[in-house]
């Protein structure tokens, strides 16, 4: 069975956590939620208000975490998901949560990111040379990290499967469960 992991955190977008997880289970996948510390985790809702400049945020479901980014075993997983919200702000600053990304990067296993989720392949310092989407307002720090940012639901650049926020989910986790078919379980 393929095995998919998902990075995240407390403040992570409700929606960009649970659409792939419940996603990937409906697949046959089986997925593990990643954390700073094995706990129940706190997700929030963002959502886009007319006249705003940015989105509200609002509190949204609590879901345990399976286990912590030090005791993740990054080659017991085929394939990644760092989904948004604000977790991606602090995750990135983790070096066991680096470590994780850096290994799928390495060995090109399907990596879907989406919304703020790209600030942490940022830091993993795995943007280089690389096209990516994400939420406008992080285009600068894809940029700054050697990439290339563009403006789309679900950007494909060979193993990276990319898009700017929840309301990209179907075409994302589309192009991502293709990326992750056609690459098959990891020998």
């Amino acid at each position: 069975m393929t095995k998919v992991l998902i990075i995240t955190g407390d403040a992570a977008e409700d929606l960009e956590v649970m659409y792939p997880y419940q996603r990937l289970l409906e697949e046959g996948f089986d997925v593990d939620i990643a954390a700073p510390s094995a706990k129940k985790l706190q997700f929030v809702v963002h959502d886009f208000v007319d006249g705003f400049d940015t989105y509200t945020e609002k509190p949204g479901h609590a879901w345990p975490a399976d286990v912590s980014f030090a005791d993740v075993r990054p080659g017991d997983y085929d394939a990644l998901v760092v989904p948004g919200g604000r977790a991606p702000e602090y995750i990135r600053n983790d070096a066991a949560c680096q470590e994780i990304v850096r290994h799928f990067a390495e060995r090109s296993k399907p990596i879907a990111a989406l919304c703020h989720g790209p600030l942490v392949l940022a830091a993993a310092g795995v943007l280089k040379g690389r096209v990516s989407s994400a939420y406008p307002a992080c285009a600068t720090d894809v940029e700054q990290a050697g990439g290339t940012w563009v403006d789309s639901e679900a950007h494909v650049d060979d193993n990276l499967v990319t898009g700017r926020a929840w309301p990209d989910h179907p075409a994302w986790m589309r192009a991502f469960l293709k990326v992750l078919r056609d690459a098959g379980p990891a020998a």
